[in-house]
């Protein structure tokens, strides 16, 4: 496992009111965190990994903008028909004794990333996967499990679908920092687009959402370029890391130094929880992460 190193990160604006009464009131207990998991969707380009990150309206733990992804939901512990690797081996490969909760949280992941892009994990047998998924009728089924007038497990049941788990790869554990007041133990798998399919943001609720090549994100983070182009009034003239957080950031960072899907998805990741901690410098309160470096010589404090 790369060595971890201390980098400090700027605290996104929607955070700070929460973070100066943290300090001001004295630390305490931190609120419940809620079980979340997230999708990183992956595809090579000619220039280099791309992933798809999405808005997201109002204050969410997984940042203004973020990959696919939302809290767990009850009907994730439904019955529903199951491919690939077990609920006891994604409890093993992410580190925890409990099994219906690693179940859960693969259950959610699929949901989510149905949900919010229509990218389908799901097939009639162990081989094959559903295409063709940006018809009228799939969007009506994204709309219907987003309002939760059906669940999901009801919706792959009557098309006779399973759930592919082969098909996702677990990555990292976030929570949510203690000040928060709304926060996430997060999940984070990734996964490559089906053959097929294609990624569409959903109808009722989707603003903005796209393929963002790694690389080229990472390279613009001290500019406003994503902010201003999303266009809403909580991004225009913010910085990437302003509008991520820090999980995700440090997760574009990877891959915008893979070689590829496949060297990212190869990476060996060993089961760890990260969290970012409120630190004051100089009297600047930022966000402090321990966590691998990424990028030969960056600088420690990222802007």
């Amino acid at each position: 496992m790369p060595q971890l190193a201390r980098r400090l990160f700027v605290l996104p604006p929607e955070l700070e009111g929460a973070a100066r009464n943290w300090l001001e009131l004295g630390e305490r207990t931190p609120r419940a965190a809620r079980y979340a998991s997230s999708v990183v969707l992956l595809r090579d380009s000619p220039t280099g990994l791309e992933t798809w990150l999405g808005y997201r309206p109002g204050s969410s733990p997984l940042g203004v903008v973020a990959f696919p992804g939302g809290s767990l939901d009850p009907s994730d512990d439904d019955p529903v028909g199951w491919f690939g690797p077990s609920p006891q081996h994604w409890a093993e490969q992410m580190g925890t004794d409990d099994v219906g909760l690693a179940r859960r949280h693969v259950v959610g992941a699929i949901r989510e990333l149905f949900e919010e892009t229509g990218v389908l994990l799901a097939g009639p047998d162990a081989s094959s996967t559903v295409e063709a998924n940006s018809t009228a009728d799939w969007m009506r089924a994204r709309e219907a499990v987003a309002a939760q007038e059906k669940s999901f497990t009801e919706m792959l049941s009557k098309r006779g679908l399973s759930v592919r788990t082969d098909l996702l790869k677990p990555l990292v554990n976030w929570l949510s920092p203690d000040f928060a007041h709304t926060r996430f133990n997060t999940r984070y798998f990734a996964a490559t687009v089906p053959v097929n399919q294609q990624p569409t943001i959903l109808g009722s609720k989707g603003v903005w959402g796209r393929w963002v090549t790694a690389a080229e994100a990472i390279a613009l983070r001290d500019t406003p370029a994503l902010g201003d182009e999303i266009g809403q009034g909580n991004t225009v003239g913010l910085t990437l890391g302003q509008l991520l957080v820090p999980g995700s950031e440090i997760m574009l960072e990877k891959m915008a130094n893979a070689n590829g899907c496949i060297a990212y998805l190869s990476y060996k990741r060993k089961a760890h929880v990260y969290q970012a901690k409120l630190v004051d410098e100089g009297g600047f309160l930022m966000l402090e992460v321990e966590a691998a470096r990424t990028v030969a010589g960056e600088p420690q404090r990222e802007r």
